[in-house]
């Protein structure tokens, strides 16, 4: 399968250097929210489906198609660092993630990002390794709790009116 959406998502921003990490991530629902109790986010335990980024779980280009509630969501990717960025900042960008996302680089916690619309950046030079990094996202999403913005998702089971599915997670490129 090609990598979906390989251009650059911001044109005006883009440099010789850059990596897409789109495409197959792991992936694992947390409808209990005790998937860091359970050490996924050092990359261990059942993260045992596998999602396409960006997609949301939501949506069939996904992999998933799952469009009940989804309280927690789980992603786990490796990478490396190319060879020529060993002397540079590496900045970690995020295109848009929903709602309360929190990430982890080889184990390690480098930030967290609320809303689920606009685009973010972390630095994460300090968290990496030479060779086999991995990657860690959690993406919290509770449009029921009037405590976030909902916008136009539906906080009810199914779309109606000018509301439609919910969007949770990764749905822009990382």
């Amino acid at each position: 399968m090609s990598q979906p959406r390989c251009e650059h998502p911001r044109p005006q921003f883009q440099r010789d250097g850059w990596l897409n990490l789109n495409g197959v991530w792991d992936f694992g629902f947390d409808f209990g929210l005790s998937g860091e109790e359970h050490g996924w986010h050092e990359g261990r335990g059942a993260l045992d489906e596998e999602i396409l980024v960006p997609f949301c779980p939501e949506s069939r280009l996904s992999g998933i198609c799952y469009t009940d509630f989804i309280p927690s969501a789980w992603y786990h990717r490796g990478f490396e660092v190319p060879d020529g960025w060993r002397e540079r900042r590496i900045l970690l960008n995020f295109g848009a993630v929903d709602y309360d996302c929190r990430v982890w680089i080889n184990g390690r916690h480098v930030g967290r990002h609320l809303g689920g619309s606009s685009a973010f950046s972390l630095d994460i030079t300090d968290y990496l390794q030479d060779i086999d990094n991995y990657l860690v996202v959690n993406a919290r999403d509770d449009v029921r709790s009037g405590l976030q913005p909902s916008g136009k998702q539906s906080r009810t089971q199914h779309s109606q009116g000018v509301h439609y599915t919910r969007t949770t997670g990764i749905w822009q490129t990382v």
